[in-house]
């Protein structure tokens, strides 16, 4: 009985140490705007911003972002590429596939001069869509 409290409490500490070092970072979304290529292939005009209030995850644990949207969008983080800065932008990006296997480019962008404002960028070859977030703490 005494062997089985070890493990039972072992396995509570095991989990509450994973879960402390757990890295997943929480934004609410609030709008989004999509933009398309053409026909020819140049690109169109953006889309109006749609207002929503979604959640978006970065899980580097599980290596996925996740849009709760109404129809669920999961990304796959196959790459994570290095951090980029200039004097209005850091740039976290990463190289995905998403639910239907279709490789994308994810970045999270922070708009120094717009209060530290962020976006999300899932960029594909033909589309490009935008969400404006804040961070949940």
């Amino acid at each position: 009985m005494n062997l089985l409290r070890i493990y039972i409490v072992l396995l509570f500490l095991g989990l509450s140490f994973q879960q402390a070092y757990s890295q997943s970072y929480r934004f609410k979304a609030s709008g989004f705007s999509v933009l398309e290529k053409k026909q020819r292939g140049n690109w169109g005009e953006w889309s109006n911003l749609a207002l929503v209030d979604l959640s978006v995850v970065l899980d580097t644990d599980k290596h996925r972002i996740v849009v709760y949207s109404q129809e669920i969008q999961l990304y796959n983080i196959l790459d994570y590429i290095e951090r980029e800065e200039n004097d209005t932008d850091i740039v976290y990006s990463f190289l995905c596939k998403d639910n239907s296997g279709t490789d994308c480019k994810l970045s999270i962008i922070t708009r120094k001069n717009q209060d530290h404002r962020k976006q999300l960028y899932i960029n594909y070859d033909n589309q490009i869509i935008v969400y404006n977030m804040n961070t949940v703490h």
